[in-house]
Parts: C-alpha cells; structure tokens; sequence
C-alpha cells in the first residue's frame, strides 16, 4: 500500500439548492459545488472512480474541462485508466466513460441497468453485487442509499479509511453534524452512512465539496 496514491481531479464548478444538498435545506439556496473524478494510483492500476460528465442538462456549470482532460496534470491520458469504477449511473458520474475504453468498468447490476446507454458496446463490464476489492486495501462497496445501486469506496491507508463517498453524503457539513443528504431512495441507508462514517478512523471525501481542491490527498 506504500505506493498507493490518491488524487482528487475537480473539471468543473456548478451549484445545487441546499435542499438538495442536505435534508430540511432550503430550495431557494444555491450551495457552490465542484465536480470531481478521483485517481487512485497502484503500482499496476490507474483507478478512476467515476467518469464524470462533459454537459450537465438543467445545470450551470463554470470553468468545466473533459474529465479526460484534466487527468493531464498528473501525465496521464483516458488511455491509461485500466479500472473505472462508477459509484452510480447519474449522468455527472458515468457520461464521460466513454472516453476510457480501454478500462473495465466496474458498476453494480442495478446501476448497469440505468446507465448502459453511456457505456461503449466493447468496452468490458464488471457487475458487482455486494463488494469489490483491489488488493487488500481497496475496496468498493454496495451502499444503496442515493439511488438503489450506489456504491461508494474505502481506501485503507496508513490507520485511516478514507472513503470516496459518491453522492451518498455531498459535503463534508453532512457528515460533521450528521445531516443526511436531500438526495436519497432509501432514507435509513442515507441516516446510516452519516452515523457510521462520522465515528473516529475515517475521512470522507466528497465528489462535489469545494474544501476538496485538484489535489494529492496522499
């Protein structure tokens, strides 16, 4: 794990009302957000953790680049992702894995079955139905709380679990005062995730927080 890095890419901004952002928010308050892919780099992998999106339908969006692009900060093309991994089929998150045909793209059934028209006909799927792991270390993990696929990713590093959150949680004001996401088809699952990735040991990290600039997180 001591060559495991971890990246945050943020490709654009954009806003979402604050109900949306947590549960009892207002729906006449924009919350500025990011839009984020995250990178985790192993000695013979390069990890996408979702694909991220190019148009953003019934949004604004600013300063927006390909999620394909950006991935040249750190010296890379979409050509060298050999794993995307789609935490759920909303379009921000899965219409640009297009660009990464030459990965295995990893989904939950349920998510597959809503986001197959973004995905390339020869591109290999992998459905997985309760867990995945890369390596002891790595692992992703049926949630179901967003939407009744969704997935998130929890990454052992040094005594701390950080975890990829997808949009189960979307900033990190959720999880400090245990407010569950506006967005959610099962509501106890959402409670769930704030309850237990609040405890002590784990750092969230959020796809759309504007604390998580372009960065190494480790």
């Amino acid at each position: 794990m001591s060559n495991t890095r971890l990246y945050c890419l943020c490709y654009a901004d954009s806003a979402l009302t604050e109900n949306m952002v947590f549960r009892g928010g207002s729906k006449d308050i924009l919350v500025p957000i990011t839009l984020s892919v995250y990178l985790i780099r192993t000695q013979d992998k390069n990890i996408l953790i979702d694909a991220g999106c190019n148009t953003l339908p019934g949004f604004e969006t600013y300063n927006h680049y390909s999620p394909a692009f950006v991935l040249r900060q750190l010296g890379l093309t979409a050509a060298d992702i050999t794993d995307l991994v789609i935490t759920h089929a909303h379009h921000d998150h899965i219409e640009a894995a297009r660009y990464f045909k030459n990965a295995t793209l990893h989904i939950t059934a349920e998510e597959y079955s809503l986001g197959k028209k973004f995905i390339p006909e020869d591109m290999a799927v992998n459905l997985i139905e309760n867990e995945l792991s890369f390596g002891e270390n790595i692992k992703v993990i049926k949630w179901g709380g967003h939407s009744k696929g969704s997935a998130i990713v929890e990454i052992n590093h040094k005594d701390t679990v950080y975890v990829l959150c997808g949009d189960e949680c979307y900033v990190s004001d959720c999880i400090k005062n245990k407010i569950p996401s506006g967005i959610t088809v099962n509501e106890q699952k959402t409670k769930e995730f704030v309850l237990k990735y609040s405890e002590k040991g784990y750092t969230p990290l959020y796809f759309h927080d504007k604390e998580n600039k372009t960065k190494q997180i480790f």
